[in-house]
């Protein structure tokens, strides 16, 4: 019988999702520059074989309170959008050399919860999108933290990368972050904890293994990223959890290796992304 992950190797759209602590030094949170070396060419060997690549990628907030000097993560809303603004030109700077030395165009495109729950807008992003991959140029996404608030933002890039998979009609998504995947507990705190290698169903039970976010750096955590699976299967996309340790595992994924958690998509002939989205 053929393995449910043998799949993979036929995706041709693919979304792939950066945690900002995948992309940093855990000692003091500072760009891992090596890491995203290996993440870009990772990415670029992937257009190179013909796939269409987006990438979303968090970090912006990260980068510029870095770059400003603050000690942390700030927690009010005009100190996130100023971090943000430095940040997200300091990190596509980054993403544009990096791509050009692999002879890869990259593009910018951030999004809001307004671009995206209203008809026109979300139209122009998809049509964009299109447009971008048809050229062969690899987007990268981020929320446009810069004008974002709580009150009109997606909030976290796990389910801005189900979104956007959605949007595109992507065949796989792959979450990366500093996990190796769903386990049935806590695996930092339960010894006895067991991994999921595969999830055929996202039922209630599987749902309810959602944990809060470990990350100093991050917004998710496990329960974005299992809605992050519910939004995917629905509009028909595969999607793989996994740990973006070594950015390598990526080709792994794509070879079918048993690599994360595999869930299977379970198109609901129902669903409807504009629904999805006034339900945030």
């Amino acid at each position: 019988m053929k393995m449910l992950r043998e799949k993979i190797k036929d995706a041709k759209r693919i979304v792939i999702k950066v945690g900002s602590s995948s992309l940093t030094y855990p000692e003091t949170g500072k760009l891992d520059l090596a890491k995203m070396e290996v993440l870009v060419r990772q990415l670029s060997s992937l257009q190179n074989a013909g796939k269409d690549v987006v990438l979303v990628s968090s970090g912006a907030i990260m980068v510029g309170w870095q770059a400003l000097g603050l000690d942390s993560r700030p927690q009010a809303v005009s100190q996130r959008q100023a971090c943000a603004s430095v940040g997200q030109a300091r990190l596509m700077m980054l993403y544009q050399k990096f791509f050009s030395e692999y002879g890869q165009h990259c593009s910018q495109i951030l999004l809001t919860k307004y671009s995206l729950v209203h008809d026109q807008p979300r139209n122009n992003a998809m049509n964009t999108f299109e447009e971008l991959l048809r050229l062969g140029v690899i987007p990268i996404v981020n929320e446009n933290d810069t004008i974002s608030t709580d009150e009109i933002e997606v909030g976290d890039n796990d389910t801005l990368s189900a979104i956007v998979a959605s949007l595109i009609q992507a065949d796989l998504l792959i979450l990366l972050s500093d996990i190796d995947g769903l386990y049935t507990d806590d695996p930092n705190k339960n010894p006895n904890a067991q991994f999921i290698d595969e999830v055929q169903e996202l039922s209630e039970e599987i749902l309810k293994l959602g944990k809060g976010s470990s990350s100093a750096v991050g917004t998710g955590g496990m329960a974005t990223k299992l809605n992050a699976a519910k939004l995917a299967s629905a509009s028909g996309c595969d999607m793989v959890i996994a740990n973006a340790q070594d950015f390598h595992i990526i080709s792994r994924i794509m070879q079918a290796e048993k690599e994360g958690t595999f869930f299977v998509a379970n198109q609901d002939p129902n669903y409807r992304l504009d629904q999805f989205l006034e339900a945030l």
